[in-house]
């Protein structure tokens, strides 16, 4: 299949992969380059992945974090620029193309790699049927549908076993996302639908974290993570700690020798990234992503860039930068600093370094814990704080006022305006096969 070619004018191209904060970045700071951008993703929208929980717990619409790619950047307007909406399948390193799943390669002069990841689930992909992970739109929207459904559901049920099954969501990982998904879910069952139904009380849920380790986010100090415990319980929420799940299956779950009967289980354990070592035959990290140099160089190919979560950059300390936007979006404006210098003959900047601005995890209402390097806050303060960082980071002025207002709303009502049940109407299995829980050890009930 023959290239696609580059017809406007002779300048180099640049091609990007992913349209995530990484990809974003570049293409803007490349705007002012004597280059051509040719941006590639498998959808048509940028999306802010820190509130995706947010669309997965009725508190935000789908448009509420993300935009189209086309209109960030202006396509129509910049004459060097343009977005291809395809999937690639591979790179081909000597001839210089970027492979499609639809349409002909694109060549490049550079090539910025910033594909992203998505969850592990250590080893045991089949689980993902019965456990949905958070990395997409369509992901949140999926489990808004299982949430919801289950409330609609045991409405209507007469046997008390099966509405304690569909009333049971278990959340696995104690990293933020899990933390934040888990106090959303107590939050939408005891606050907001409270008083919707007429046959069950929805704070009546049993919500569980499981974690395997001995804390909850473990990057942040432990008092922070005892906070985050405490935090968690008094909404009502059951932190198992020690606990490495052991099984999925069609309506269970088995951590630490406890079996639990429910059709609710999500996942945010563990992150691997998208398989962009097996294009290139790199060297790759436990998390699959691709080692590169100290300015996201791909070794031997000087004129191939890695960054974002795809990349393993090694930083002053030894260790590598963690799997965070802030770390992308430099990322991706550093290597965009590489290019431009290039193609100038200006001296390049040296090695990436991360400005660590901090990290932050919201618990619930009013509940949030941050860390700034040795400075570290807990409580109401945190929680204004991550909202305000969090709206900042959001791409587009519209999304910015309309989040602002949604959670001023539902911070005054504890109401959330999207509990709209899209897709099929039916539920996986509520309860697993009759050899399995016959073989299942100490059986969880809402009781217990």
């Amino acid at each position: 299949m023959q290239a696609i070619p580059d017809t406007r004018d002779g300048r180099p191209r640049v091609v990007i992969i992913g349209g995530g904060f990484g990809g974003l970045s570049a293409a803007r700071a490349l705007a002012s380059a004597p280059v051509r951008v040719t941006l590639i993703d498998r959808r048509n929208h940028h999306l802010f992945q820190p509130l995706l929980y947010q669309v997965a717990t009725a508190a935000l619409s789908p448009a509420d974090i993300a935009v189209p790619i086309r209109g960030v950047l202006g396509t129509g307007r910049e004459e060097g620029l343009e977005v291809f909406l395809d999937e690639v399948t591979g790179v081909d390193l000597e001839k210089r193309l970027v492979n499609l799943r639809t349409d002909g390669p694109v060549a490049y002069d550079r090539l910025i790699v910033a594909a992203g990841s998505r969850y592990s689930y250590f080893g045991h992909d089949e689980w993902q049927a019965h456990a949905p992970s958070l990395k997409s739109l369509d992901d949140a929207t999926e489990i808004r549908r299982r949430i919801l459904l289950a409330f609609e559901r045991a409405e209507t049920v007469k046997d008390p076993e099966e509405r304690r099954r569909l009333l049971t969501f278990v959340v696995v990982g104690g990293g933020p996302t899990g933390v934040e998904m888990a106090g959303a879910m107590a939050e939408l069952a005891k606050a907001t639908l409270r008083q919707d139904f007429s046959h069950i009380d929805p704070a009546g849920a049993r919500i569980i974290l499981v974690e395997a380790i001995d804390e909850l986010l473990s990057a942040f100090t432990d008092s922070q993570s005892a906070y985050t415990c405490e935090a968690l319980s008094k909404m009502g929420v059951e932190v198992r700690l020690k606990s490495p799940v052991e099984a999925v299956g069609p309506g269970f779950v088995r951590f630490g020798g406890e079996t639990v009967e429910t059709p609710n289980v999500f996942w945010c354990a563990g992150v691997q990234a998208e398989p962009v070592a097996g294009w290139f035959g790199a060297a790759a990290d436990k998390q699959g992503r691709v080692v590169v140099d100290a300015q996201m160089r791909l070794p031997g190919h000087p004129d191939v860039f890695v960054i974002g979560d795809a990349a393993s950059v090694t930083g002053p300390d030894g260790k590598p930068y963690p799997a965070l936007a802030p770390v992308a979006k430099q990322q991706g404006a550093h290597v965009a600093a590489i290019i431009a210098a290039e193609m100038t003959g200006e001296p390049a900047p040296g090695p990436f370094r991360y400005r660590d601005w901090g990290t932050m995890a919201t618990i619930g209402r009013s509940a949030a814990v941050g860390k700034f390097g040795k400075f570290a806050v807990k409580g109401f303060f945190a929680w204004v704080l991550w909202g305000l960082v969090h709206v900042g980071y959001l791409v587009g002025f519209r999304n910015r006022i309309v989040v602002l207002v949604n959670w001023f709303w539902q911070w005054l009502t504890y109401r959330k305006g999207a509990r709209l049940i899209t897709g099929s109407p039916r539920l996986p299995p509520t309860h697993p096969p009759r050899k399995l829980r016959d073989e299942a050890p100490a059986r969880s009930t809402l009781d217990s």
